[in-house]
């Protein structure tokens, strides 16, 4: 089974007039891809979108994820495009089931770690700091390797702690890794579009078809 992982910032403001108004419009159309008790679960959605477009669960995102590829016959830009029009800004993606797998794992060390539970939302702070850790970690492999990378070097030493855990995690589980193809651009790629944003940050996994 395809497995691809979306990180999304939301608009609040564009969910509560655009897609509010599109769900309205298109009633008929939205229910199509709700599960049981179609209209209570339209009226549910309706409201959380009004109220905080991030209340929505992971279930009721992968419906409008469903609801616009097929209103827009999965063509991947535009669907992209409506969406953001519509709230919700898919920034970045991980295509590759074994790099979603990979990250997940990076972040499950980094969640017992740090004793934090995320759930599929992150504050922003938080999610920085789970993404320094990802880079030194995924760096460590690259230098191991004989790959450099600025990145890694310039926030070693405003993140002394988080670079003493992600070291002690590689050299635990050293051997695996350097066998395996490395993850790091994903830490650095999410780095560079989140490290001045502000809001909540939403980690969705989509297990049917990629866009």
């Amino acid at each position: 089974m395809a497995e691809e992982l979306y990180f999304i910032k939301t608009n609040q403001v564009a969910a509560k007039i655009n897609l509010y108004n599109k769900l309205c419009r298109e009633e008929d159309n939205v229910l199509q891809f709700l599960k049981d008790d179609k209209k209570t679960s339209l009226e549910l959605i309706k409201k959380k979108v009004q109220e905080n477009v991030e209340s929505l669960s992971q279930e009721e995102i992968l419906s409008i994820f469903d609801w616009f590829k097929a209103k827009y016959n999965s063509d991947v830009e535009e669907v992209k495009t409506q969406l953001f029009v519509h709230g919700i800004d898919i920034f970045y993606e991980i295509p590759s089931s074994s790099d979603v797998e990979r990250f997940q794992q990076i972040l499950s060390d980094y969640k017992k770690h740090s004793q934090t539970n995320f759930k599929y939302i992150f504050d922003s702070e938080n999610f920085n700091q789970f993404l320094i850790y990802g880079i030194f970690f995924t760096g460590l492999i690259d230098k191991e390797k004989g790959k450099e990378n600025f990145l890694f070097d310039y926030l070693k030493s405003d993140h002394k702690n988080l670079y003493s855990f992600a070291e002690n995690e590689f050299n635990e589980k050293k051997s695996d890794l350097l066998s395996q193809s490395n993850i790091y651009s994903c830490f650095s790629d999410l780095y560079d579009c989140t490290k001045f944003y502000k809001g909540s940050i939403i980690e969705l996994h989509d297990f049917k078809n990629p866009l």
